[in-house]
């Protein structure tokens, strides 16, 4: 295999491997941020701090980092779920992020010192066979770090170096999953009889806490709800049309009515595949504006740039969809103006 190929996707596979105690490079933070955060820590939703606004961080940072971060793991009564909804990052990750939106993207890891190991007892005999080459070199399995900080500084650490192998990061990197689920990235993606799971299997909420227990499980609050062939099984446009569920506009007002606009944008498409329509009025019966704009889409005209391949990687339309919202499995629920149609259908079909 060619040396540059091999170099890189050794390099990949350690940022991928990242967890905790493993290290990850401020891009990778920056890439948390992006994907997971940016949605209300941008834009202000619901109250969250803003990134980088020291005026809003500044009473929470008087509680310290470690009690943002126990915040972050077990989310908000104001309406972030656990993690954010990223059950797969670690307390160190966490960290990270906390300290890169307090800073506004300009937090540096911390000067560490490093762990001094607890020596063994002396072999005089053992000693006079020493190789001083080998004993200038630093044990492989001794500790990096072990000071306070030392998660935020493993989360922020540089990744491995450009000789690393593939063999060397693959050993490194934990083992995945007996019959881990291919489609694990895009949680809507799941088989038959894997969806609306109970809240203790969810990934999501603590399966230890004896509160999560007393959840009701989806499969029986969705029970009586329009069905849908794609993600958690409900066609939840439906349900808003036909009153089956009327979501509370506004957390302290009960009569507020949510602000709705019936406005679709089209997106033309090349190639064979229907062109894309987006329908406001669909969003913004469940959404504020502010949870879309202008953190995820620039509101003009030639200004966004959406692939999907930006989608599979959680940008764009994929913060939301195959996250809380259908599967971009369900093509043509976007893909649903014909080339040759004039007109635009007002409400999305399922």
């Amino acid at each position: 295999m060619n040396r540059t190929l091999l170099t890189t996707l050794a390099a990949l596979a350690l940022v991928f491997a990242a967890g905790p105690g493993r290290a990850q490079n401020p891009a990778a933070v920056k890439a948390i941020y992006e994907s997971g955060c940016i949605g209300c820590h941008g834009t202000g939703v619901l109250g969250a701090p803003k990134f980088g606004d020291k005026a809003q961080w500044a009473p929470r940072a008087k509680a310290g980092i470690d009690a943002l971060v126990k915040s972050a793991i077990a989310g908000t009564d104001k309406g972030m779920p656990p993690k954010g909804g990223r059950a797969d990052l670690s307390p160190a990750q966490l960290r990270a992020v906390i300290e890169y939106m307090m800073s506004g993207g300009t937090a540096k890891a911390p000067e560490v010192a490093a762990a001094k190991p607890v020596p063994a007892k002396a072999d005089p005999k053992a000693a006079a066979k020493v190789d001083p080459k080998a004993a200038a070199a630093p044990a492989a399995d001794a500790a990096p770090v072990a000071a306070a900080p030392a998660a935020t500084a493993a989360a922020l650490a540089d990744p491995a170096p450009p000789a690393a192998t593939l063999a060397a990061a693959r050993a490194a990197a934990p083992n995945p999953a007996p019959n881990a689920a291919v489609n694990a990235f895009n949680r809507l993606l799941k088989p038959v009889g894997r969806f609306n799971r109970p809240a203790v299997e969810s990934g999501i909420h603590d399966p230890t806490n004896d509160m999560t227990l007393q959840l009701q499980p989806p499969a029986v609050a969705f029970a009586a709800l329009p069905k849908s062939p794609a993600g958690n099984h409900v066609d939840w446009v439906k349900s808003l049309d036909g009153k089956a569920i009327e979501p509370r506009w506004d957390r302290l007002d009960s009569a507020a009515a949510a602000v709705v606009m019936d406005l679709n944008i089209v997106r033309e498409v090349k190639g064979s595949m229907p062109d894309v329509v987006y329908p406001h009025k669909q969003h913004t019966e469940w959404l504020d504006c502010s949870n879309c704009h202008p953190a995820i889409f620039v509101p003009q005209k030639g200004a966004n740039q959406i692939s999907m391949a930006s989608i599979l990687l959680g940008q764009k339309c994929g913060v939301c969809h195959g996250k809380v919202a259908f599967p971009v499995s369900e093509c043509r629920l976007c893909h649903s103006k014909k080339k040759a149609d004039t007109t635009v259908a007002q409400e999305r079909k399922p």
